[in-house]
């Protein structure tokens, strides 16, 4: 990667970009500059590139607030882009506390008037896209947000807009890692991220130098085991893992 294709990124990725208070990272491994954009995570401040492959630590933005889980893992031409398909990661119980993370996956409008009837049922729910500053600016995009829901209280904390023919391949792979509970600043567990379809295994390296393999979900695997699962409408597979109490994160990392 040139010197100029680093000054890309870096532009790129901080367009836009406001400070909060936590240093939670969101990571694109692969160094592709279209993928660095807007990938948004809660509150978050550190902007680093690092490492001879161009790896790249997003700093995101703000979430708000936000939930019939679907099961169709692509989407469909007739799929009706006024109404998001929400899939449900994982689901587990930590210290007493039920947790889930959730995907709302809206489909790409064809036209302007599906664009207008999109962002008008987005703003229903209190969902703004990233980078779109009028309808037409959906046209032939996805848009995704992804919410955390701890004890019962449900946070917005990532965000994107792609093209609808948006891929990844290999080892590509984006994350974003943060707290599990609302308001917490320091306890970096939990890990979301996506892969490429063919994606068979991810690893999830700990502070304590433990770590959790997770691999790709079968017919019957639930959502309270950590797995690489489709989402419906969504161009790659997705996973969650979470770290043991008392270690936090350290790096994620496609491994098959």
């Amino acid at each position: 990667m040139s010197d100029s294709d680093i000054a890309l990124l870096l532009a790129d990725a901080t367009d836009g970009v406001e400070i909060g208070i936590a240093p939670y990272q969101a990571v694109l491994r692969g160094g592709r500059r279209r993928r660095a954009r807007r990938w948004a995570v809660a509150a978050a401040t550190a902007l680093v590139l690092a490492g001879s492959s161009a790896t790249l630590a997003v700093a995101g933005l703000p979430g708000g607030d936000g939930g019939q889980v679907a099961s169709r893992p692509s989407a469909s031409a007739d799929a009706d882009p006024s109404r998001a398909l929400r899939t449900t990661l994982a689901t587990g119980t930590d210290q007493g506390t039920k947790w889930r993370v959730l995907l709302d996956m809206w489909p790409a409008p064809r036209d302007e008037r599906q664009a207008d009837s999109q962002l008008a049922a987005m703003a229903l729910r209190g969902e703004t896209p990233p980078d779109a500053h009028k309808a037409s600016d959906l046209i032939g995009k996805i848009t995704y947000f992804v919410y955390r829901d701890y004890g019962g209280r449900t946070t917005k904390v990532m965000e994107n807009t792609v093209p609808a023919t948006d891929t990844l391949t290999g080892t590509d792979l984006m994350s974003g890692s943060l707290p599990l509970e609302r308001g917490d600043t320091k306890d970096v567990r939990l890990v979301i991220g996506y892969v490429a379809k063919t994606a068979q295994r991810v690893l999830c390296a700990w502070t304590n130098d433990t770590a959790t393999v997770v691999e790709k979900a079968g017919s019957g695997t639930g959502t309270d085991v950590p797995a690489i699962r489709s989402a419906a409408g969504s161009p790659y597979n997705w996973f969650v893992c979470l770290a043991p109490k008392g270690t936090e994160y350290k790096t994620a990392e496609v491994v098959e």
